[in-house]
């Protein structure tokens, strides 16, 4: 990966944006995307769209992927002073005691850690995994006045790790989901400048996808495009804990991981895979028989009906401060997604064929 691309990433894996929360992260992915799209608008909600205008009559493509992240969020103060939380999206409530934190409060940012039991006075008992809703953040105020002053109910909540470099091409950090889906969406907006294809393509940034697609149903309904790739990570299977015959084979390091069934678009899955044979890009194939979980869920059925496809970053460790990818799949599917925009303007239609 080069390293303007990877500085870029790197902000936006660092720039803490949990879901409703978004404003930072797509603040920086706007300002990177203005430096070669034609034009760059947004919405109410900070859903944040760049365009490359191709040729009059050529289809219109978008690519997308969200921006948002999981987290918590203050449900309380006690009056000790600790901070009762809650879910932001999907939020695993077993890896949550004793990590560092950061509260986002309006005056800016508290760190504070997530209280856990020392091992040596646990109760056997003790060690099922609290429901969010028992658990609590400690930022080191002694009442409630002192807690106040720093944080307030509603305030969002993210781990404080932030993103490292591993062995080879592998990263590891939070909000990795799906933060390199927006990267991609960006990239491949960039390849479509550069080779100035013919079809017009909509790089898209959406907000609030882990609390139900949100964002998606927004952009769905104004921009309507013919055809949208919607990129997002997907479960890696390589690791010692899972068995790809329960999920699929998918692994790091293989390629982007194209979907098949369900809203996966018969016809944007064939462009994308002949545009991936020509380029000389690797791909894998995933089955979603029933739905993607992805954005792709919103734009298929928007306006009734876009052709769309969810191609997938694989990753380990979804949902965790330590999600692991590797870049190589990253700048492939940046490349996949340039070469599908030069494909798309030789596309009559992405209509099924009846």
């Amino acid at each position: 990966m080069d390293d303007s691309p990877r500085e870029f990433l790197y902000e936006l894996l660092d720039t803490p944006s949990p879901s409703g929360f978004e404003t930072p992260g797509q603040r920086v992915w706007v300002e990177y995307v203005r430096a070669f799209a034609d034009e760059v608008r947004t919405d109410d909600y900070g859903n944040a769209v760049a365009v490359h205008h191709g040729a009059e009559d050529a289809p219109e493509i978008a690519f997308a992927g969200h921006a948002d992240e999981i987290g918590f969020i203050v449900r309380r103060i006690t009056d000790d002073g600790f901070l009762r939380i809650g879910p932001i999206g999907g939020s695993d409530r077993t890896v949550s005691k004793g990590q560092h934190v950061t509260v986002h409060a309006e005056s800016g940012p508290v760190s504070g850690v997530v209280g856990q039991t020392a091992i040596h006075i646990r109760r056997e008992a003790d060690d099922e995994y609290d429901d969010l809703k028992e658990q609590f953040v400690d930022v080191g105020a002694t009442d409630r006045a002192e807690a106040e002053s720093l944080v307030e109910v509603g305030d969002p909540i993210t781990f404080s790790t932030t993103t490292e470099s591993l062995h080879g091409d592998r990263i590891a950090g939070r909000g990795i989901d799906n933060r390199v889906g927006t990267w991609a969406a960006a990239e491949g907006l960039r390849q479509t400048v550069e080779s100035d294809a013919d079809a017009t393509v909509y790089a898209v940034s959406t907000v609030q996808e882990e609390v139900g697609l949100q964002g998606a149903q927004m952009v769905g309904f104004d921009l309507a495009p013919d055809a949208v790739v919607a990129v997002d990570v997907t479960h890696a299977t390589d690791s010692p804990q899972l068995k790809e015959w329960e999920r699929g084979a998918v692994q790091l390091g293989a390629g982007p991981v194209i979907g098949r069934g369900s809203a996966n678009h018969p016809t944007v899955v064939r462009v994308a895979r002949e545009a991936a044979s020509e380029a000389g890009i690797d791909v894998q194939l995933q089955a979603a028989g029933v739905r993607t979980g992805t954005d792709a869920d919103a734009f298929f059925t928007a306006r009734g009906g876009i052709p769309s496809l969810n191609v997938g970053v694989p990753n380990r460790y979804m949902h965790t401060p330590v999600e692991v990818v590797d870049t190589g799949d990253l700048d492939a599917v940046a490349d996949l997604l340039g070469a599908v925009a030069r494909a798309a303007g030789d596309v009559e239609t992405f209509g099924v064929d009846l």
